[in-house]
């Protein structure tokens, strides 16, 4: 066991874990932030996704060890209310069905936007293609990107 300090949300975080637990499970089960989801535990589906220094990355498979002082921000940090413009798109398209991905897919839209402001489909495709959605509701993710890109 190592003792790590992180930077999580804008705030700092001490944990007492494995310096091989995937940053999920810190999150998750040392941390009690449930909101970042374990989808495939291989880095395929994009469930997991969570930004380092605001680049989207996948927390299954992303050992505490390696974060140092990098920042972490997990759909908890993105706003108290889901007043973030991504998330307020993602309430007016209707955008889940079951749920369980769109926290890696709306971190993904949110690390695409910051990128790219006004992402064209092409873009959105390519950017969202590392996250499944057993729903099949990728249109609507598209359309609520494009609104998010408005506001």
């Amino acid at each position: 066991m190592a003792k790590y300090k992180l930077k999580i949300n804008g705030k700092t975080k001490e944990v007492e874990v494995e310096p091989s637990t995937p940053i999920l499970w810190v999150l998750r089960d040392s941390l009690n932030m449930p909101g970042t989801k374990y989808g495939c535990g291989i880095a395929q589906c994009g469930a997991c996704t969570v930004h380092l220094n605001g680049m989207a990355v996948r927390s299954c498979q992303l050992p505490v060890s390696t974060i140092g002082n990098q920042e972490i921000t997990t759909i908890e940090g993105l706003s108290e209310d889901a007043s973030h413009p991504v998330q307020k798109a993602w309430l007016e398209h209707d955008v889940a069905q079951c749920g369980y991905c769109q926290t890696g897919q709306i971190m993904s839209a949110v690390a695409l936007l910051k990128s790219n402001p006004n992402p064209s489909d092409e873009d959105i495709e390519a950017s969202m293609s590392g996250n499944i959605c057993r729903c099949g509701t990728y249109l609507r993710i598209k359309e609520a990107i494009k609104t998010a890109a408005k506001s």
